[in-house]
């Protein structure tokens, strides 16, 4: 079986037929290269917290799948780095990302989602992921980051073009140079003209304090505002998908909007946003479900396929609002690599779910979802839906 194919269209049945199989399998990687995919969560959970798996792509042996070719200076991120200079660039992304500091957002991001549900009540039908989902979610980031409006480019573009099922090498790196092009830019007017914000203070971080190379706030500035937008937008559209695809949740939800979070870690759990973790490459011969996976391998760790382990959940494969532990997913990582952007990601979705619930409480869906062909994320396509009276 070609297994990244068959995920790039129906991941859940791939890794459910592979988990049942057996905890670790060898597969071939979506570049060709021999690679090892662990399935289910207690092997997935363990792995995640190993610092025997590095995500330095030094410690990968020649012939490994190492990821996107980046230049050196979009690739010096976090998800290429271990301790200590992870610690070091998460210690400084940090400050920004704090459950406090996220809290403090609650009535600013609020009062945008309102805003974009404004631009929609004029509208019979609306497409949820490009009219809502997707602007909330840049929107979010970019003010954070101090993106000025003007400024924001087609990120969805972007996105596609690297992480579709159809990316090529060829536009891979059109797409990069294209990313690259606009960072340098944004950096450069911070620079000449510096705000309140965090990509602000990571120029001040690096210029006056000698703390980043120049390589490493590229990178950061890129890895924030790419990953931090596309991840949110997927956990919004399919909390939102969950919420219109079921009345009698809905109903739950209408009485008891305190259960809205609640349904924010199912939905992240049940649509995992990131079907796999950053690809990892043991420092040294690692055991990982009974397998003994040699040092410099490529691992790529399931966490769609751990977060509906019926090992771990009770019926895995619905989403309801009684898990006793709602919380205790894997979408956002463990250990020093838990998703810096979590608090944020989190925020975001519960306030659409609850915008979307008070303001059309009679939408409704009213033509077949459509999902990103993908093997590295989960995200809706289109969203269609009648607003109602």
């Amino acid at each position: 079986m070609d297994v990244a194919r068959a995920m790039a269209h129906d991941p859940h049945g791939v890794f459910a037929r592979m988990r049942e199989a057996g905890p670790v399998h060898s597969i071939v990687a979506p570049d060709g290269n021999p690679a090892w995919l662990v399935t289910r969560y207690a092997d997935v959970q363990a792995a995640l917290g190993d610092p025997r798996l590095s995500l330095n792509k030094a410690h990968a042996k020649p012939g490994s799948y190492k990821g996107f070719e980046l230049p050196p200076a979009l690739d010096a991120n976090l998800l290429n780095m271990d301790p200590p200079d992870h610690t070091r660039l998460r210690r400084l992304a940090g400050q920004a990302f704090t459950a406090r500091r996220t809290a403090s957002l609650r009535g600013e991001l609020g009062r945008a989602a309102q805003a974009l549900a404004d631009g929609l009540a004029t509208r019979e039908r609306v497409d949820l992921v490009h009219d809502f989902a997707t602007p909330f979610a840049v929107g979010a980031i970019s003010e954070l980051l101090g993106v000025p409006a003007e400024s924001r480019a087609d990120f969805r573009t972007w996105t596609g073009a690297v992480l579709g099922a159809n990316a090529t090498r060829d536009g891979i790196r059109a797409t990069v140079r294209e990313m690259y092009a606009f960072f340098v830019a944004l950096l450069a007017a911070k620079r000449a003209d510096p705000g309140p914000d965090l990509l602000s203070a990571l120029i001040a971080a690096r210029d006056d304090e000698d703390r980043l190379s120049e390589d490493e706030l590229t990178s950061l500035a890129f890895l924030l505002l790419f990953a931090g937008y596309e991840n949110s937008a997927n956990l919004i559209s399919g909390a939102l998908l969950a919420m219109l695809s079921d009345d009698a949740l809905r109903d739950t939800l209408r009485a008891d909007p305190e259960a809205v979070p609640v349904l924010v870690e199912e939905v992240a759990r049940h649509m995992s946003p990131a079907l796999l973790a950053i690809r990892r490459f043991p420092i040294e011969d690692v055991e990982l479900g009974g397998v003994l996976i040699p040092a410099g391998d490529t691992v790529f760790l399931s966490i769609a396929g751990a977060n509906r382990d019926p090992r771990r959940y009770d019926r895995p494969d619905r989403v309801h609002l009684e898990r006793a532990d709602p919380a205790r997913h894997l979408s956002f990582g463990q250990g020093i690599h838990y998703c810096i952007g979590a608090p944020l990601a989190r925020l975001e979705a519960e306030l659409a779910v609850r915008t979307i619930l008070t303001r059309f409480p009679n939408a409704k869906r009213y033509a077949p979802i459509a999902w990103q062909p993908s093997i590295r994320v989960r995200g809706l396509a289109a969203l269609p839906v009648e607003l109602g009276d």
